[in-house]
């Protein structure tokens, strides 16, 4: 029995991961985190503020940080200092400490008007889904970096 060799077939198409990094991003510098919470804070951006401030505090995935809810960080007219949550992925319970400027952050941000009613810290504009989807919250986070001079794909650092 013989084997047929086709011939080899070529794709025309570029891949899209060719050229660019993919996975895990180096981590931020110090410098880099105080120069993104500094433009933040001058832009007024509550939200964004917030987000980022716990996102640097909780070291939680983006997918359980666009989750967490009002309740979760919120009792009465305060910040807990201390948050415990529930990884989605691994189902461990996680605890955090919540520093003063993020607990200052949350609280401008959930105290806004548009905010009452809000089950979810982090709502979306959009009537169908209940909060931010980890898709926008990494286009916030590749603004973020691109505002401060980094390279966002993370192939070439700027100092």
């Amino acid at each position: 029995m013989s084997k047929i060799q086709l011939p080899a077939v070529k794709s025309q198409r570029r891949p899209w991961n060719r050229g660019r990094l993919v996975g895990q991003k180096r981590p931020l510098l110090p410098k880099q985190v105080w120069a993104i919470r500094a433009r933040l804070e001058l832009s007024g951006n509550l939200r964004d503020l917030a987000l980022f401030n716990l996102a640097i505090d909780s070291k939680l995935r983006g997918c359980d940080l666009v989750r967490l809810m009002v309740a979760d960080l919120v009792v009465g007219d305060r910040v807990r200092e201390r948050v415990s949550v529930i990884h989605s992925k691994t189902n461990q319970p996680v605890q955090f400490e919540v520093t003063e400027n993020t607990r200052t952050s949350i609280l401008a941000c959930v105290s806004r008007p548009e905010m009452i009613g809000c089950a979810f810290l982090f709502p979306s504009r959009f009537h169908d889904r209940p909060h931010v989807s980890t898709r926008q919250y990494a286009r916030l986070v590749h603004d973020w970096v691109s505002a401060i001079g980094l390279e966002p794909s993370g192939t070439a650092r700027t100092r």
